[in-house]
């Protein structure tokens, strides 16, 4: 398995997606093509918490009046089942790693896993 899921409206999405050769790999717009439950459950397992692939710069924290430091994991969970501006993006997953996010680190060891040297 070889998935990324973006939103094509995020530049920043779109920057990272640009430095990879994503031929061999499943593409999923999240907006248009929410994630599933089973695919959620994939993230976790590698992320080791929902949290992990929340986004605390959601729009939607805001405008519901949620408290993020008094949300559970069952919680991230629904919000990120809900809407997809609650998925940390990208996230890039295989079999066995998962990279989440826009962050400098988690870029920096995407150009690893793709064996893409600077």
């Amino acid at each position: 398995m070889k998935k990324v899921f973006y939103l094509k409206t995020c530049d920043t999405c779109q920057k990272i997606l640009k430095q990879f050769d994503l031929k061999d790999w499943q593409l999923r717009e999240i907006k248009t093509e929410p994630i599933t439950k089973e695919e959620l459950e994939e993230m976790s397992k590698l992320s080791k918490t929902y949290e992990a692939l929340f986004s605390r710069r959601s729009t939607q924290i805001k405008s519901r009046g949620i408290d993020v430091k008094t949300l559970q994991e069952k919680d991230f969970k629904e919000l990120l089942l809900d809407h997809y501006t609650f998925l940390k993006r990208p996230v890039f997953l295989t079999d066995q790693e998962i990279f989440i996010g826009n962050d400098k680190k988690n870029v920096e060891a995407l150009k690893n896993f793709f064996g893409i040297s600077e």
